[in-house]
């Protein structure tokens, strides 16, 4: 079975895990769940921050829905909940929470390490996703069969990239078009199978270990200083959200999370921090 961090990572977008850290009686807790494509960022920082603070354990959850990550904040059961764009922040601060904007990730389309694909352009990509081309071999790669992956439609990452790229906005893909329900599905899926192709963040590639591969689109590449500079439109943020005030804790990995520490971690995690 193959245990790389990569791997590990991904899990945590499947199950309850802990993140490596002091467990002992008395020992301060973070509870974190929510979003599935902010958990990869979060499990970086939250590994960073307990090589930083062995008093503090962090436990990170399978990934709620948007309902579900805010009454169990409400209720106390977890301490931070992950969320992505389209926050209703004045919600938020209504029900005694705040909302921190941590970072913002470009959302990739994703190759197999297999694949030798650098570029796709737009028009490629939707062509992929419709079913017209079937085989790498049209795109300039290997006599190898396109395992197109996708999210659900209510998902951000689906979201984010039918609003950015226009052919895919009213594209109705086929049943061949496999959906993958979380992120951490897609991201296994990805570096488990030859020829698949997909929306993830760069988190995600890496995360990776070169089992991943980012493409560029229409020659645009989702480096942080195109994320910057908004040359590179496929973008989701990353949103903490905690009671207010938050408890002791999270509101030192808050601080963590936004100190140069913090920001060179996130950076180090394909994301670009948000001050």
């Amino acid at each position: 079975m193959n245990s790389s961090p990569f791997l590990r990572i991904a899990s945590f977008c499947l199950a309850a895990l802990n993140v490596a850290g002091a467990h002992g009686q008395g020992a301060e807790k973070i509870v974190i769940d929510g979003s599935t494509g902010v958990m990869p960022l979060a499990a970086g920082l939250a590994k960073a921050f307990q090589s930083r603070s062995p008093g503090v354990s962090v436990d990170l959850g399978g990934g709620l829905g948007t309902k579900a990550r805010i009454e169990a904040l409400a209720q106390g059961k977890i301490d931070i909940a992950l969320a992505s764009h389209g926050l209703d922040t004045a919600a938020i601060a209504r029900q005694g929470m705040s909302a921190h904007e941590i970072a913002r990730t470009a959302v990739v389309f994703a190759v197999n390490a297999g694949v030798p694909i650098a570029n796709l352009t737009s028009q490629q990509i939707c062509d992929v996703f419709s079913g017209q081309t079937s085989n790498w071999k049209a795109l300039g790669g290997p006599d190898l069969a396109i395992a197109a992956r996708t999210r659900p439609d209510s998902e951000v990452d689906a979201e984010v990239v039918r609003a950015g790229i226009p052919c895919l906005k009213s594209l109705r893909k086929p049943d061949a078009v496999k959906v993958m329900p979380r992120a951490g599905d897609m991201a296994k899926e990805l570096a488990a199978t030859a020829g698949s192709i997909g929306m993830t963040s760069m988190t995600v590639v890496e995360q990776s270990e070169g089992r991943v591969r980012f493409v560029t689109i229409d020659g645009i590449s989702p480096s942080a200083d195109n994320v910057e500079g908004k040359r590179y439109g496929l973008v989701r943020e990353a949103f903490f959200v905690t009671r207010s005030p938050p408890p002791a804790a999270t509101g030192r990995f808050l601080e963590f999370a936004r100190s140069a520490a913090g920001s060179e971690v996130i950076r180090a995690n394909g994301a670009v921090p948000v001050k």
